[in-house]
């Protein structure tokens, strides 16, 4: 009997979130970026923008005139993605580069190629990234989360930067989560291998993502490049596919998630407003200011991570 009356009230919790699903969906849209800057001569580096948000960025950025290369690690998909763009926007300039995030000499390799083929960076946005997947490792053994999501884009701006800064006024946007409220950096064992939890290995990740944008937008005082991250919001991807839990809940409340074109739009706000030049070091969502949670503020843990993560890598950055 108490399943029936357990099984009743969800039932009809499911039917009055169906009913009220227009207002929800209105609210769950969040902000959107009404700057009409143009971007004309602006060339643009966008890591896994083959699809979800990272390709509604790439399509919104092309509208605005820039020369936008997406860095994938499938380059068919990445072709596909390019394909779709150019016909979304007519005169779109978007070409398509081969990247793995998951291995350094993939990253090596496409910076070398890059630095070679292309004379200005002025936009790269850190977008890619994988979530809660169970546990494996990077090619140079790092575990997935906190290998893609952080490392290999500090390793990618790291060989970059020296191009990004002679293009100054020139933006660096990272894509962090929500998530890293609940996230810490367990220095003691940073890969997981004592024990793994990948909703805790995601946050961590995503915490590293805001510690590398404010300890970068220190040591870039002065250099015309600000770099600030972002939270894109809940958005209707394939990130969750590695939980069954999250798939579940996005299946049975779609009206509270963003579409891919939603979550785009404080990563347009962030690489494009002209009121942002100068703003850096800051976390963003729904295209305004937003809390950092206190570990995502502590200097001392930003400054060891950089240095660990320089060690990890095997380079030097002062």
């Amino acid at each position: 009997m108490m399943l029936a009356y357990i099984a009743a009230g969800l039932g009809l919790s499911v039917l009055i979130l169906r009913l009220l699903s227009a207002r929800i969906r209105k609210y769950a849209a969040g902000a959107v970026c009404r700057s009409t800057v143009r971007l004309d001569g602006k060339v643009v580096l966008i890591t896994g923008a083959n699809t979800g948000i990272g390709k509604e960025t790439a399509v919104d950025l092309a509208s605005r005139g820039a020369r936008v290369i997406l860095a994938c690690r499938d380059v068919e998909k990445g072709e596909e993605a390019a394909i779709e763009i150019r016909t979304r926007v007519g005169g779109a300039q978007v070409e398509v580069r081969e990247l793995d995030l998951a291995d350094t000499c993939s990253i090596r390799a496409f910076a070398q190629r890059f630095l070679r083929d292309v004379d200005h960076l002025h936009i790269l946005i850190n977008n890619a990234g994988v979530m809660m997947c169970p546990y494996m490792k990077t090619v140079d053994g790092f575990e997935m989360q906190i290998g893609v999501n952080h490392l290999g884009h500090f390793l990618l701006t790291n060989l970059l930067i020296g191009l990004i800064k002679r293009s100054a006024p020139a933006r660096i946007v990272v894509v962090s989560s929500l998530a890293h409220n609940f996230g810490w950096i367990r220095f003691h064992d940073l890969h997981s291998q004592g024990s793994y939890n990948s909703g805790l290995a995601y946050c961590q990740s995503k915490l590293a993502n805001v510690l590398f944008t404010r300890e970068l937008a220190r040591r870039l005082r002065g250099s015309n490049v600000t770099v600030n991250s972002v939270h894109p919001g809940t958005v209707q991807s394939k990130l969750v596919r590695h939980s069954t839990f999250m798939s579940l809940l996005f299946a049975l409340f779609p009206m509270f998630l963003k579409t891919p074109k939603e979550g785009a739009q404080t990563s347009i706000y962030c690489a494009a407003v002209e009121e942002l030049q100068s703003i850096s070091g800051q976390h963003f969502s729904d295209c305004a200011p937003a809390f950092v949670a206190p570990q995502g503020r502590s200097e001392e843990t930003a400054r060891k991570l950089w240095d660990v993560s320089c060690e990890l890598l095997g380079i030097e950055w002062d």
